[in-house]
């Protein structure tokens, strides 16, 4: 398969590659793949008629372009909701050169016989019906796809081929005779090029031409015998009886539903009988060997339609996906944002050590592919020149620079203080009070119209707390991270993240993917805890979602942390760090095991690095604004609301009162400290700037400082957070996390306390 990336995939077709092959052609590339019965040429010399669509999907490997493809086909206007019973998200929109067609963008999988969930939800999709399939192939990862592409075959489902990529393709020297390739599989091929919206007017007007392919794969005899057995009890479904009778065989369990709901008993013994029966005549997985002869009948024809050339030049994106420091080159942005201008080094004394501090992440860079040790860390897929390090070094720090200091410094600042506080604040304020003079002229004191005021512009006021959390603090950050982000997810850069990290992560029950929502929870933990929905497994999203609520500081409440440690000892920001990033890692060694469920394996292409297009990062930007103001903005209200509501029936200060106890006996704090704690749940940055305030009075010492950091930060996930994992994962799971971390983070800052004191810190 390896192999058929390199050598089978397509590029930039001949000038005259949307013509139509003659049958000679044809007839030989057949034979020389051994494909069973029809090729294209009988559809073609039978022409259907157009179809009336209704609900076309578009279906593909993962990083193909697809979802450039659909908002290029759609426009910005979709619909994004849960598939039902899944975390997996669907897109659905209305085509734009036909308002009745539905295009439903399904998630990137690699076969219609699921291995996880994403792959579920695409099958069940087509099984549910459409009238056409888009398929999305990589033109220089040709045989991939057409392994997909045999499998819509099977299922007798009209489909069209969108060639993508073939700017890619071409400058590795490939080259796709799509005529050859479309007569071939009997279904029309449209090369493209998406990201410049080459092809995609054709590939428009070509969908209403979609054939169902007659082409076959020939399967062992064991196989093919009981697919004759097995395939007449297959009937009335959207999905020809061949392919569902496949998917049983390979061990679909996926589908015992619904065959159970069509099938009798009787038919479904049948079907496990013939199962058991096939895997004992091939002494191996039925499964493997039905997906071996779909990827030998896949290279075939890619070997058929592919010709290879001289490579032209490698960009130079290209260079830098091969460095070997990409992974140091992560790690040296993490070191920069804690070592460099934010607090740790900063808070050294003398200058050297900021000098020597940068002087090893340069000689870390430049160094990284030369030290056998880093050498067998990083892997062998990494290591080449350190100069490709050196560059994604610079632009990652870029990329923090513009978040911490643009962002969360000149934005939050103008828009918090300038926008909120001098005009917006006092304006509402002033419209209130205007409304009250006029309701109560005599100057007589109105309760309901004080509610009312305390509620909009009160100390927990939607205004002043809601709005201005929503919109001036949270808006500007989460603006910069969806905006890097983007930028990053364009390149090809996130994936190869997720791969640098994976062996590290796997110490946590994770895969290296879980690095994406905890990277993100840097920014905010309540789109990150959304963000874990791309995790395979059940167990890893309730385990990321926990690490997240428990350890992840969001960029708010860290920039307060780092502010208060950078005028604290050195020793405090290294037992901070130190405290946090144990307690991540032992509390996922010990909950991997502890959950019930299975880990997920590390299954990722590594697309080449890109140079971003600026449509498609402003496209995701908007999108995942979009969101935000949609579904985090009310959160916040709400939020707000309920700390309004506990504050104005005196709840808020008796809890306050109640776990005076704690803080003052376990954590040795001043009682001011549990008002801090409590209003850290509903915000977790003004409880870290309440124990900033606390240190700035005079009323905590270095060691009082550390612990109360280290509890705030592990303290319970702000009430946001809170309701977003009661959404995800449903109000048993959310309260079974807080029941767990509020209790254990108070654990760890008194065992903090305890041992700093014991060696002498005060």
């Amino acid at each position: 398969m390896a192999r058929a990336a390199g050598n089978a995939g397509g590029a930039a077709s001949r000038p005259d590659a949307e013509q139509v092959s003659d049958r000679s052609s044809a007839e030989a590339i057949a034979r020389h793949v051994g494909i069973g019965a029809a090729t294209a040429n009988d559809h073609r010399a039978q022409p259907s008629a157009p179809l009336r669509l209704r609900r076309v999907a578009l279906v593909g490997n993962s990083n193909v372009g697809k979802s450039v493809i659909f908002g290029a086909l759609t426009g910005t206007y979709a619909t994004v909701s849960n598939y039902p019973g899944t975390t997996v998200e669907v897109a659905r929109a209305a085509a734009r050169f036909d308002g009745a067609v539905e295009l439903i963008d399904t998630p990137g999988v690699n076969a219609l016989t699921p291995s996880s969930e994403d792959e579920r939800v695409t099958r069940d999709i087509l099984l549910a019906g459409v009238d056409a399939v888009l398929l999305v192939a990589d033109a220089k990862n040709l045989a991939r796809a057409l392994a997909l592409a045999l499998q819509l075959a099977e299922a007798g489902l009209p489909f069209v081929i969108a060639l993508n990529m073939m700017d890619e393709a071409g400058d590795r020297g490939l080259a796709v005779d799509a005529a050859a390739l479309s007569s071939a599989l009997g279904v029309p091929v449209v090369p493209t090029v998406a990201v410049r919206g080459d092809g995609v007017r054709r590939l428009a007007e070509t969908l209403a031409a979609a054939r169902a392919s007659s082409t076959r794969v020939r399967y062992p005899a064991a196989v093919e015998a009981a697919l004759l057995r097995t395939q007449r009890l297959f009937t009335g479904s959207p999905i020809a009886a061949r392919a569902l009778a496949l998917m049983c065989l390979a061990g679909d369990t996926t589908l015992g539903d619904w065959l159970r709901s069509r099938l009798s008993a009787a038919e479904v013994a049948i079907v496990e009988d013939e199962w058991r029966e096939v895997r004992g005549r091939l002494h191996s997985r039925v499964g493997y060997e039905i997906a071996r002869a779909r990827m030998r009948t896949a290279e075939r024809i890619a070997q058929a339609v592919v010709r290879s050339s001289a490579a032209t030049e490698a960009p130079a994106a290209t260079h830098v996906g091969r460095c070997a420091a990409v992974a140091l080159a992560a790690a040296a942005a993490a070191l920069a944002l804690f070592a460099g201008d934010l607090g740790l080094v900063a808070a050294m004394a003398h200058p050297a050590a900021r000098v020597m501090a940068w002087s090893v992440i340069a000689l870390a860079a430049v160094t990284a592919d030369r030290v056998p040790a880093m050498r067998a860390a990083l892997g062998r897929w990494a290591t080449a020149r350190g100069s490709g390090g050196a560059m994604l070094f610079v632009v990652l720090y870029v990329v923090y620079r513009f978040v911490g200091v643009f962002a969360a410094g000149t934005g939050v600042n103008f828009l918090e203080h300038t926008v909120f506080g001098a005009w917006l604040n006092p304006l509402v304020i002033g419209a209130v009070d205007g409304a009250v003079a006029m309701l109560a002229p005599s100057g007589a004191a109105v309760p309901a119209l004080g509610f009312v005021r305390d509620m909009l512009v009160g100390p927990y006021g939607l205004v002043t707390i809601a709005l201005t959390y929503a919109f001036a603090i949270i808006l500007p950050i989460v603006s910069a991270f969806f905006l890097a982000f983007a930028v990053l997810e364009d390149s090809g850069y996130l994936p190869r993240l997720a791969v640098v990290v994976h062996r590290g992560f796997r110490g946590m029950g994770l895969n290296g993917k879980a690095v994406l929502p905890m990277v993100l929870g840097l920014g905010c933990d309540t789109m990150a805890t959304l963000t874990a929905r791309i995790m395979e497994t059940r167990k890893e999203r309730v385990l990321v979602t926990l690490l997240l609520a428990l350890g992840v500081p969001c960029s708010a409440q860290l920039g307060v942390i780092l502010g208060l440690l950078g005028a604290l000892p050195i020793w405090a920001p290294i037992v901070w760090g130190t405290v946090v990033v144990g307690v991540l890692f032992a509390v996922g060694f010990l909950a991997a095991r502890l959950l019930p469920g299975e880990r997920s394996d590390l299954i990722l292409e590594l697309p080449p690095i890109r140079r971003p297009q600026l449509a498609n990062v402003v496209l995701k930007t908007v999108a995942r604004l979009e969101w935000y103001l949609k579904e985090a903005v009310p959160i916040f209200v709400l939020g707000t609301l309920v700390l309004f509501i506990l504050d104005a029936t005196g709840v808020l200060a008796r809890v306050v009162r109640a776990s005076e106890p704690a803080i003052v006996g376990m954590l040795q704090l001043p009682p001011q400290a549990a008002e801090a704690f409590l209003v850290g749940f509903f915000r977790r940055d003004y409880g870290s700037a309440g124990i900033y305030a606390l240190f700035g009075r005079g009323l905590l010492s270095p060691v009082q400082a550390v612990v109360a950091l280290v509890t705030i930060t592990l303290f319970i996930p702000c009430v946001a957070n809170f309701f977003v994992i009661v959404r995800e994962h449903g109000l048993r799971t959310a309260v079974a996390m807080s029941a767990f971390i509020f209790p254990f983070a108070f654990a760890v800052g008194g065992t903090v306390n305890v041992a700093l004191r014991a060696v002498g810190l005060s």
